[in-house]
């Protein structure tokens, strides 16, 4: 089992940044893909990108391309999100994942965190 906490959501306004975070415990962080996915009141769960073990790849859905960045800090087990020029549509719960592989695809993921609220006010 992996243990997943994330933290940093909050209320912000357009264009401004906040950086989730998502502490892993449990079984070795290292073993892991790592995932962020969102959710938006009334819609699917959709992703929003992933981080592969070493050799670190990163790949990010559309939307957030150019604006979010995904890195990780294996000696901290924590996965971090960093999330620049924040639209109102941004706004969703977040949830980070771990998986075997880095994939885009919420069936992927074996363990998820209990996510963490973002609210983009404009």
């Amino acid at each position: 089992q992996v243990q997943l906490v994330e933290s940093g959501g909050g209320l912000v306004q357009a264009g401004g940044s906040l950086r989730l975070s998502c502490a892993a415990s449990g079984r070795t962080f290292t073993n892991y893909a790592m995932g962020w996915f969102r959710q938006a009141p009334g819609k699917e769960r959709e992703f929003v990108g992933h981080i592969s073990r070493i050799p670190i790849r990163t790949y990010y859905a559309d939307s957030v391309k150019g604006r979010f960045t995904i890195s990780r800090d294996d000696a901290k087990n924590t996965l971090y999100l960093q999330m620049n020029s924040l639209k109102p549509e941004d706004t969703a719960v977040y949830s980070c994942a771990a998986g075997r592989l880095p994939k885009s695809s919420v069936d992927e993921y074996d363990f998820w965190g209990q996510g963490t609220q973002v609210t983009v006010s404009s």
